[in-house]
């Protein structure tokens, strides 16, 4: 699920399995969700290495709607389901093992998980969100914590922009500073980056204006319609 979780192209918000309505992300999870309580394994390497666009598009069907990029998506998917089966005999939980608890460094999860497309990002977005819920699932326990970072994506950009955390730049220039800028708050508030990163979110997403304009009247990056992470 992480290793397609972008900008999911829904219209509409909708209800899922009689709870909702959810929107964006939140839905892309919960359709995905129902799809593998209803067909247990529809998500595993094996049937994943297959996928294509109709597979893609079955699987996140909302009502009228589904998910948008599903070609992309599925090439995303039969990458990595390839990967998977080759290194780690298909199971992600061979491949969290073989982490030996590292996030970071030789042999890290993050490093692991750049060799496939999806979590190749530089900033590793993908990379860290999984590793967060394999923490948090009790499926990983970090020896490295130092290596967490908070994940540079357009919301946390643009509540460091209106902030005044960083300046103006280019997309890759604000992501990196954005990315520093909230370390530095993480170390000075004790609250670990993976924790910080979350409620940022959450409340940057919910109300872009939360911090106002201490940096003046600023836009957010654009984004960057050829990636597969933002």
């Amino acid at each position: 699920m992480t290793a397609i979780d972008h900008r999911s192209g829904y219209l509409r918000s909708h209800e899922v399995g009689g709870e909702g309505p959810f929107e964006g992300s939140e839905l892309l999870w919960r359709v995905g969700a129902l799809a593998e309580r209803r067909e247990p394994g529809v998500l595993s390497a094996a049937r994943l290495r297959d996928a294509d666009a109709a597979t893609v598009e079955r699987i996140f069907r909302a009502e009228d709607e589904t998910v948008g990029g599903a070609a992309g998506r599925a090439e995303l998917w039969r990458d990595l389901a390839v990967g998977l089966e080759r290194a780690y005999d298909g199971s992600a939980a061979a491949l969290l093992a073989a982490c030996e608890g590292r996030l970071g460094g030789k042999g890290g999860l993050l490093g692991r998980l750049a060799g496939f497309e999806a979590f190749s990002d530089p900033l590793q977005k993908k990379a860290f969100l999984f590793a967060k819920i394999a923490e948090r699932r009790g499926w990983l326990d970090v020896s490295d914590p130092e290596s967490w970072e908070v994940c540079a994506d357009n919301v946390l950009m643009r509540l460091a922009l209106r902030s005044g955390l960083v300046e103006q730049g280019g997309r890759d220039e604000v992501r990196s500073a954005t990315r520093s800028a909230f370390r530095r708050v993480a170390d000075r508030t004790g609250v670990s980056p993976p924790v910080l990163d979350d409620l940022l979110w959450e409340l940057g997403r919910d109300d872009p204006d939360l911090l106002g304009t201490a940096a003046g009247d600023l836009r957010e990056p654009e984004r960057d319609p050829d990636s597969h992470w933002y």
